[in-house]
C-alpha cells in the first residue's frame, strides 16, 4: 500500500519528513522489552511541524478565549530567544471580530505586523480557535492521499504517557478523494500550553481499510482452539527467558513467532 506525501502549502520543504518510532524514551525500561507495546507506539507514523531546526513556538491558552503564540529563533551556539508574541482574543458569544495584537521582544526583526500574522497562519489555524473552548490546530510539515478505499487517522502520540498531557480530537477523513490539510486539533485548559520544535512531533497517523467489519460469536470448537493456543503459547514463553543487564527478567518469545510470521 502506497501513500502519497505532500508538502505544508504554505512552508514547502519545512519541517521532517514523517517516520516510524517505535521508542518513548521516558518509559520504564520494562516496557522496552515489551514487543507488542513497541509495536503499538510503531504503529502509522509520527508527524512533525513545519519549523527549520532553529525555529520553535509556543502556543498557550489563557482562558476566557485568550490565546497566546510566542515565536522564537535559536542562534548559533545559543538558546531560543523571542521574537514576537501574538495575543489572540476570540469574541465574546463567538459574535464578532477575532482581535490580533503583536508585539515584537527585539527591534531588529526583520518582520512587520503582517508577516508576523502570516507567520502564525503557517503553523496554526486561527480559524479553528475556540471549537470547543481550549482547543487549537497545529499545522503539520506533511499532508497525505491515500489510495481508493483508505483512510488516514489522526491521533496524539501513542504512548507518550509524561504529564501533563493534553486531550486530542481524534478525526478520519477520507485522504483518498479528500485534499485535507494535516493539523492536530489540542484542546487545553487554562493556563496549559504546547510547546514545538523541529525535532518535537506533534501528532501520528495511521492508515486503515474503510471496509464493515462484522462481529460474530465464536463457534464452541473456535473457543476450544483458542484456549489451546493461549495456552501452547504461555508453556513456551515460560520456557525461554532472558535477563536483561539491569537484572530485568523478560522472554522473547512473543518478538520471536512474530518474525516467523512476517517471513
Amino acid at each position: 500500500m502506497e501513500v502519497r506525501l505532500f508538502p505544508n502549502s504554505a512552508r514547502p520543504g519545512v519541517g521532517q519528513k514523517p517516520r516510524r518510532e517505535s521508542q518513548r524514551p521516558l518509559l520504564p525500561q520494562h516496557a522496552r522489552q515489551c514487543p507488542v507495546l513497541e509495536a503499538g507506539s510503531a504503529a502509522g507514523f509520527l508527524v512533525f511541524p513545519p519549523l527549520e531546526p532553529f525555529e520553535s513556538y509556543y502556543m498557550g491558552y489563557e482562558g476566557d478565549g485568550r490565546y497566546q503564540f510566542t515565536y522564537y529563533l535559536m542562534p548559533p551556539n545559543g538558546s531560543p530567544q523571542a521574537m514576537f508574541t501574538i495575543t489572540i482574543s476570540m469574541p465574546i458569544g463567538s459574535i464578532g471580530a477575532i482581535r490580533e495584537d503583536v508585539e515584537f521582544h527585539r527591534k531588529d526583526v526583520p518582520l512587520n505586523r503582517d508577516q508576523a500574522l502570516l507567520m502564525l497562519r503557517q503553523l496554526i489555524m486561527p480559524e479553528d480557535l475556540g471549537t470547543p473552548p481550549g482547543a487549537l490546530a497545529l499545522r503539520a510539515a506533511t499532508n497525505f492521499q491515500t489510495p481508493p478505499g483508505w483512510d488516514t487517522v489522526y491521533t496524539p502520540i501513542f504512548n507518550m504517557i509524561e504529564r501533563p498531557v493534553p486531550p486530542m480530537l481524534i478525526i478520519r477523513v477520507e485522504t483518498d478523494w479528500y485534499a485535507h490539510d494535516t493539523e492536530f486539533r489540542y484542546v487545553l485548559q487554562p493556563g496549559e500550553g504546547i510547546n514545538c520544535a523541529h525535532t518535537i512531533p506533534i501528532g501520528q497517523v495511521c492508515f486503515v481499510p474503510r471496509e464493515e467489519v462484522t462481529l460474530r460469536d465464536g463457534t464452541p470448537e473456535e473457543l476450544a482452539a483458542f484456549a489451546q493456543t493461549k495456552e501452547q503459547f504461555f508453556r513456551e514463553k515460560a520456557a525461554l527467558k532472558q535477563t536483561t543487564g539491569y537484572g530485568l527478567e523478560y522472554s522473547p518469545h512473543y518478538l520471536r513467532q512474530s518474525r516467523t510470521q512476517k517471513t
